[in-house]
């Protein structure tokens, strides 16, 4: 039997032998085509090549695209387990030519491929063309040697294909097997056709003709081919079986879950163990692809599939989270082929873990509830929409999940009742919103996300991508169209700009597209759900509707995503060191600094911020992947991550885990900010400042990588300009400038002596004069110019002494300021007080206060010409005293 992995190389390998490049399958997230949720056809990757957007580096290629049909028009959710072919993850496997071969080589590619290469009887195979085709028509007689009976003229647009109204079109010609008339069903375009008997098996797409607004507007300059051929179904076709859940891939997952679920695989069990090995590839791919499971658009399709497999393990009699231990057999299946699956299985486990842990209990507890409301019911009934939304809205019961439900039971929902249910909570919250108080100017923003909801976030995986203008707001108001020169907020319905929150930074970049190019200087989260980037249109216009292609700039974006995840090892290293008590209370992280704010009570030591300095750049070195896990806030800090104390948390957050493991990560914390895939990314981790904030609160301020180099580099230059001025070694300066201080202080200490000698009249000058007598009282007053207010109180006590019994009063005067001592020896402090005499000087100075000790004070004020003033205050106080006494 050939393998589906057989098959899958044996194709990549032809048409590689045939010219082609062999191109690895993009993500299932497309990047290329905004009005796409997922990659749901092998051209979705090359649409800009066959447009002519984009140029590669070959003509022909040939690949195994991942695919997904789930959400929108392309949904085949509804139909997967109950039918034989759908799926919503599959491959197609494709070869193309942009401009290259057309009609005659494609045909026979497909036709040597299959008869040839593969050995499909050439009986079992049937052709279609569209009925205007007779070129494809006559190669197909040619090439294959088709009787005309089997080339089948179809009108329908089953076999012309369009890129959309506007753009690349052409006929098709498709590819049918025969499984043999013990199948019921007739060949395309008969009454039949719908039966299972002929299964389309390939379909070669001729990009021919160029249109607009549906009409055919002339022929492309460079004819294309695009072909696609359903993996499964040809792996069906080739192994023998007319059942695409009959394939080696397919029933290897459902023996597993059988085995996990100790139930049969058939009879009444068959559709349930079908949708669960469908759905595990799909769970497993997007996971691995970036999507997490989240309650609006990508996550929310990603959570309906995992749940409804979820529940159908339910059915099985699963009593323990079933959908993770599948994930070992999906990774052997397919890990060869896609690497990404190996390489995301631990998170791939670790979401489905989750997810399934939280919906047991919203499933035991909303099948209870649903068993109750139908009790009554009978097949063909139809359960009120009114209760399908309160099992929604109340116990989290998904209202897909309720039709599902009732579906083995020929029962339905009402639809429209539930919209209208829907509709008025709505209305509701709308009232209660306006009546909390909220700014007017956030009403447009709610009119746009209750419009349009949530914008979809994509820079966790990606830096760039296109998105469709879904608003404008200009002064506050929604406007259709900008101009050049204007400053407008553009919303798209999915960007890859992070909007400013959690102290992070908001994303810049720029917004361009066929008419129009804006540069974004901020991105904001008003609601906490829109992403808004505040844009200047340079030139052009833009418009609602248009497709814009969205680029972050990738360096900034690098920058700040270092900063933020050395807030998280730094926050952790704080704690470890400083204690348990330490929680953050504020954070920036821009692209050139981080900010960190911490309760602490005290400053930090010299020798503790090189210790937390130490820790974080040695978890850098580490290099070790940085995890992130979706959980509730509840599970996320009862496994060990930091939550921020008053903070709001949605019913789902992200937590990241950084750093070396031991008992467990360095650093786990709830955040939903951008961050390094891997701690090296950080390169260096400075911290250049530690202060107070408030009583209790303390800030550091750090830099990392090129930044920290650059701030290192520029102290070693002063470091190095220093030590050359001092001629020295960078190495000797911190000895020399201590000599050079000790120096300095003797030499300032000897200074100071001279001066004062000199004021006193030392060094040869006239000696101070003697004391003069006041009420019988020996007063000493004298200015002594030039000598410092320190040594004032020396010159004070000197006098003192020399003298033996007196009030002595000195006043210093330098640069037009005046400073004033008074010293009263011990046997006069009963009648005179040196405060209350240095007070009257003082104000004789312009200045207020003064004080000291009764044997000594001293102030000082503005007006050094008062100097001698000063001095008979004193007198006068030293008079009114005595007179007292």
């Amino acid at each position: 039997m050939t393998s589906t992995n057989d098959i899958r190389r044996s194709f990549l390998d032809y048409f590689e032998g045939q010219g082609h490049a062999r191109v690895p399958s993009a993500p299932l997230v497309p990047h290329n085509d905004p009005t796409l949720m997922f990659v749901n056809a092998g051209m979705v990757p090359f649409k800009n090549v066959f447009t002519g957007l984009e140029t590669r580096p070959y003509k022909t290629a040939v690949s195994s695209q991942k695919c997904v049909r789930a959400g929108g028009k392309h949904n085949d959710l509804d139909n997967v387990g109950y039918t034989a072919r759908h799926h919503t993850f599959f491959e197609m496997l494709g070869n193309f030519s942009f401009g290259d071969y057309f009609k005659e080589q494609a045909i026979l590619h497909a036709w040597t491929l299959l008869t040839k290469e593969w050995g499909l009887p050439a009986e079992k195979l049937t052709a279609t063309v569209y009925h205007t085709d007779d070129q494809a028509f006559d190669l197909w007689k040619k090439i294959a040697g088709l009787p005309e009976e089997r080339i089948i003229r179809i009108a329908t647009k089953d076999n012309f294909w369009a890129m959309g109204s506007d753009g690349p079109c052409g006929p098709c010609s498709e590819i049918f097997y025969d499984h043999g008339d013990h199948i019921w069903g007739g060949p395309p375009g008969s009454p039949e056709e719908d039966g299972d008997r002929f299964v389309e098996i390939w379909n070669l797409v001729f990009m021919q003709y160029l249109q607009e607004n549906d009409v055919q507007i002339g022929e492309l300059p460079r004819p294309s081919i695009d072909t696609g051929m359903g993996l499964e179904r040809i792996a069906a076709v080739m192994q023998g079986v007319h059942d695409n859940y009959d394939t080696d891939t397919f029933k290897a997952l459902i023996a597993e879950s059988g085995a996990l679920t100790h139930s049969a695989t058939t009879g009444e069990n068959q559709a349930s163990h079908r949708v669960i090995a469908d759905h595990i590839r799909t769970s497993g791919f997007l996971v691995a692809d970036g999507v997490l499971p989240a309650n609006e658009g990508r996550g929310y399709v990603l959570r309906r599939i995992m749940r409804r497999a979820m529940r159908h393990a339910h059915i099985l009699g699963a009593k323990e989270p079933l959908m993770h231990r599948m994930v070992p057999s999906l990774v052997a299946e397919m890990g060869a082929a896609f690497p990404e699956l190996v390489r995301a299985q631990p998170l791939i486990e670790a979401t489905l873990l989750q997810e399934e842990t939280r919906f047991r209990q919203t499933l035991a507890n909303g099948l209870k509830l649903l068993d109750e409301a139908t009790g009554s019911m009978g097949e063909g009934d139809t359960l009120p929409g009114e209760t399908a939304f309160k099992l929604y809205d109340t116990y989290g019961f998904p209202y897909d999940l309720t039709e599902d439900a009732l579906r083995p039971q020929g029962m339905k929902v009402d639809r429209a009742g539930f919209d209208a249910a829907m509709a008025q909570q709505k209305a509701a919250a709308r009232a209660a919103w306006k009546g909390s108080g909220a700014k007017a100017s956030d009403d447009v923003w709610f009119d746009i996300a209750e419009e349009l909801g949530s914008t979809e976030f994509t820079g966790y995986s990606s830096t760039e991508g296109e998105g469709q203008v879904v608003a404008l707001v200009k002064d506050g108001v929604r406007v259709e169209r900008a101009g050049a020169g204007a400053e407008v907020t553009i919303l798209t319905n999915q960007t890859p700009f992070y909007g400013e929150s959690g102290g992070q930074m908001g994303d810049a970049g720029t917004i361009t597209g066929d008419k129009v190019r804006a540069s974004v200087s901020d991105t904001s989260k008003p609601l906490g759900r829109l992403h808004a980037h505040q844009a200047t249109i340079e030139s052009g216009e833009i418009a609602v509707g248009d497709t814009v292609k969205l680029a972050i700039d990738v360096e900034r974006r690098d920058a700040i995503r270092a900063n933020h995840s050395a807030t998280h090892l730094l926050h952790a290293a704080l704690r470890n060191r400083l204690g348990g008590h330490v929680s953050q209370k504020g954070s920036l992280v821009a692209p050139d600094r981080l900010r960190f704010d911490f309760s602490h009570p005290s400053a930090l030591t010299p020798q503790e911020i090189a210790d937390i300095e130490a820790d974080v750049n040695a978890e850098i070195r580490a290099n070790e992947t940085v995890g992130t896990r979706l959980m509730t806030p509840d599970d996320a800090v009862a496994a060990g991550a930091l939550a921020l104390f008053g903070e709001k948390y949605g019913d789902e957050v992200r937590v990241l885990s950084m750093g070396r493991l031991t008992e467990k990560h360095y650093s786990v914390e709830l955040c939903g900010g951008t961050h390094v895939n891997a701690t090296g990314d950080i390169a260096l981790f400075k911290i250049v400042s530690e202060s107070a904030v408030s009583s209790g609160v303390r800030r550091i301020e750090a830099l990392t990588g090129e930044a920290a180099r650059l701030w290192l580099a520029d102290r070693d230059a002063k470091l190095r300009e220093v030590a050359a001025t001092l001629k020295t070694s960078p190495d000797e300066v911190s000895a020399r400038v201590t000599a050079l201080v000790e120096e300095r202080r003797k030499l300032e200490k000897e200074l100071a002596e001279a001066r004062k000698a000199l004021a006193m009249g030392g060094g040869g000058a006239t000696a101070p004069a003697g004391p003069e007598q006041i009420g019988g009282v020996n007063f000493v007053g004298q200015i002594l110019d030039g000598l410092d207010s320190k040594a004032l109180r020396g010159a004070v006590d000197e006098a003192k002494g020399r003298i033996g019994s007196a009030v002595v009063a000195f006043v210093a005067v330098n640069e037009g300021r005046a400073a004033i001592a008074v010293g009263v020896t011990d046997d006069l402090t009963g009648a005179f007080s040196a405060v209350e005499l240095v007070k009257r000087g003082v104000s004789a100075l312009g200045g207020q206060g003064g004080g000291g000790r009764p044997d000594m004070a001293q102030g000082g004020g503005p007006e050094g010409g008062n100097a001698q003033a000063a001095l008979d205050a004193v007198r006068q106080a030293l008079a009114e005293e005595k007179e007292a006494a």
